[in-house]
């Protein structure tokens, strides 16, 4: 057998297969800049209508994103139907087979992600802005995409959870209420009078600009501690307007100054310190003996 003929007869007719497929490619390109176009322009009215709508953040994201993603899906589609004749969506399905059930699994994490982001954005918790605890980070939602969602720290880190994680574990949500309540602990000692304490800590704490001045101050008195009787303090914020530290500190400023006024001690733990005293032994001189 001529193997080189044989060759040379296979390589020319994938040469000429080829040739005759660039017109289709030409038109498979020209489908897929359409569908570019297409997409920017769809995208482009469905900002401009869900815009005009009171749809929170997320779901506007989930609809400009669903709508570029099913766009593409018909685009690639109907190239590949030009580069490809007689290629059909079911006969991909079928083509693909058992390969299905090992894609399937291999992009399981993918498909997981995908399907938790898009319940993410439907349901009315946890909103971009929202300030939330998962999974031991902290700090406001700055992003949710469909397959994971980007967390800003307050100490200036972005962190990035996969929505699985995020969708299938507790989320804590600080934002969920335009308000959130704040405690201290305060201790008075043993001879204070308790009632007067009780109200120079509610007066100072309900003078206080930045707290929610319609829920005022909570005093209790909670246990008698190793030197004073503590006081637990409550006190709500408005979480949207201001800073939850400076007011805990404006708080606290102003609790210790009008203690500080009313002559009311606060006592601060001892401790106390055995020293074990060492007698020096007396040097014994050249020449002595014991007796």
């Amino acid at each position: 057998m001529d193997y080189i003929a044989i060759l040379r007869e296979q390589v020319e007719g994938m040469w000429a297969a080829s040739i005759a497929l660039l017109p289709n490619i030409a038109i498979a390109l020209i489908i897929l800049f359409i569908t570019w176009l297409v997409s920017k322009f769809a995208v482009g009215i469905a900002q401009r209508i869900v815009g005009k709508t009171q749809m929170r953040e997320s779901l506007r994201r989930l609809v400009e994103t669903l709508t570029r993603v099913g766009i593409w899906v018909f685009g690639l589609l109907a190239a590949a139907a030009v580069v490809i004749p007689g290629f059909t969506p079911a006969g991909l399905i079928a083509g693909l087979g058992i390969g299905a059930v090992a894609i399937g699994f291999a992009f399981q994490d993918i498909f997981e992600n995908f399907f938790a982001g898009v319940l993410i954005m439907l349901r009315e918790k946890m909103q971009i802005g929202d300030y939330i605890e998962a999974e031991g980070i902290d700090g406001n939602v700055e992003k949710i995409t469909l397959r994971e969602t980007h967390i800003r720290q307050f100490s200036g880190e972005l962190t990035i959870l996969p929505n699985s994680m995020i969708f299938k574990n507790p989320v804590k949500i600080f934002t969920d209420m335009p308000e959130r309540r704040f405690d201290i602990t305060v201790g008075v000692s043993y001879d204070s009078d308790l009632e007067k304490s009780e109200a120079v800590i509610r007066k100072a704490v309900e003078s206080v600009e930045t707290i929610a001045k319609d829920r005022g101050a909570e005093v209790y008195a909670v246990e008698f501690g190793a030197s004073s009787i503590d006081f637990l303090v409550r006190w709500w914020v408005d979480t949207k307007n201001q800073n939850l530290f400076a007011v805990k500190q404006e708080v606290i400023f102003a609790v210790k100054k009008a203690l500080d006024e009313a002559e009311i001690e606060i006592p601060f733990p001892y401790v106390t310190h055995t020293f074990k005293e060492t007698v020096p032994l007396p040097r014994r001189s050249a020449g002595s003996a014991e007796v």
